[in-house]
């Protein structure tokens, strides 16, 4: 089965609208009832021609359903839960605190994932900076660190490399990627703290206060409950490899539930928690999900007239497509392509070097767009909602083209070449 290159349309017309609306039509677009509208106008006619094309394509599109279901049920629960996790004690909003919190960040990322590691920390980075007047780069940052390129080394850490571990490949095999790893994060961490250290610097000069109290009552509230939920989120989204669905998906939504019902108000009021940015991310990815899925056809149908053959071009391929298309279905199709008609659990013994790419690809630049990964749009939400001004879509672009590109760049030319 093919398709016309036009039903790729409206999945570029919904990446167009999210660049585009939040500065031509800002107010309106702050709606989520009015994204939804959006969504709903570019997805709909997309799954009525795509149920009338045929079981294959009427199939794609209910895996797709299923994929974003799971998606939003762990992000979900890693929100809830995590949102139920207060970090206190006191703060310094100075470079080297906000570069420790970045560190621990990559690290965490690898145990509860990205979007875990995400929420717990974001609003303690937050609140620390909050007496600060040059904030931009801190949330953006932290999507490129915490949400994005620190969750390599795990299935845990990112959900392209979970689906990899479904598909075969060993829990450890992603450990060999350290180098890349920790190439990548030093550089940035290295990058973040010079810049926070010159915005530092400017802003003492005008007077602007660096350091907040952010005392609570306690250093950490709400551990004791949600600690263990989050857990128990883990070990359910392991659980899906070897469980039918939706017992996983059940499993975390009953942690959710108890984690809302049991978490004491007062936690979740220091955290500023609302319900806003995983009602946002719900909407837009909805439509996302439904959207690409002409897209991710057209790339499986004719990936193979694209001569990918070197370690460097899977990795820019994978790494630019998963910028604007979801990087999990991104992930898996290239090692598809790779494979050439071996299964993905092929790769590792026999092309370990461009799985390598195709997973640093994914992983890496998941951070290139707000939509690269889930976690991203939930972190500008929250920064948003904290009164921090994030950069429109473009301009995050051009923030994540200036600093990404050359740090990819020489990632390819050390590992990848």
């Amino acid at each position: 089965m093919d398709l016309p290159l036009w039903t790729a349309a409206p999945f570029a017309l919904l990446l167009l609208g999210v660049a585009a609306l939040p500065i031509a039509a800002g107010h309106w677009w702050h709606s989520n009832r009015h994204k939804a509208l959006v969504v709903v106008l570019l997805a709909v006619p997309v799954a009525v021609y795509l149920a009338a094309s045929g079981p294959e394509a009427w199939g794609a599109l209910v895996h797709e359903w299923e994929d974003y279901g799971s998606f939003m049920v762990m992000l979900t629960a890693l929100y809830a839960i995590a949102g139920g996790i207060a970090v206190g004690g006191t703060v310094p909003g100075k470079p080297w605190a906000n570069t420790a919190i970045l560190a621990a960040g990559a690290v965490l990322a690898n145990l509860i994932g990205t979007t875990g590691a995400s929420m717990v920390l974001i609003r303690p980075l937050l609140r620390a900076n909050a007496g600060r007047d040059r904030v931009t780069h801190l949330p953006v940052f932290f999507i490129f660190v915490v949400s994005n390129t620190g969750g390599l080394l795990t299935p845990l850490g990112d959900p392209p490399l979970f689906l990899g571990f479904l598909q075969g490949v060993d829990f450890f095999w992603t450990l060999r990627l350290w180098p890349e790893w920790l190439a990548v994060n030093l550089t940035l961490l290295g990058v973040f703290f010079a810049l926070d250290t010159v915005q530092s610097r400017r802003e003492v000069r005008r007077g602007v206060p660096t350091t907040v109290d952010a005392v609570t009552v306690r250093a950490v509230r709400g551990w004791g409950l949600n600690g263990p939920l989050l857990l128990g989120v883990v070990a359910a989204v392991v659980g899906q490899k070897y469980l039918p669905k939706p017992a996983c998906e059940l499993v975390m939504l009953a942690l959710t539930a108890v984690s809302v019902a049991f978490t004491p108000k007062a936690v979740r009021a220091a955290n500023q928690f609302t319900w806003g940015p995983i009602v946002e991310v719900a909407v837009l990815f909805a439509g996302i999900f439904t959207t690409m899925v002409p897209a991710l056809l057209l790339l499986k149908l004719h990936g193979d007239r694209v001569p990918l053959t070197e370690p460097w071009q899977f990795f820019w391929a994978t790494g630019l497509l998963s910028s604007v298309l979801d990087n999990a279905p991104t992930y898996l199709t290239l090692a598809t392509l790779a494979a050439d008609g071996h299964p993905i659990a092929w790769l590792p013994a026999n092309r370990p070097d461009v799985l390598a790419a195709v997973s640093c690809g994914a992983v890496f630049m998941g951070a290139g767009t707000y939509i690269g990964n889930g976690p991203n749009f939930m972190v500008k939400a929250i920064a948003e909602e904290n009164g921090y001004a994030m950069p429109s879509f473009f301009g995050y672009v051009a923030y994540s083209g200036a600093v990404l590109l050359p740090t990819f760049a020489a990632v390819t030319w050390v590992f990848f070449r």
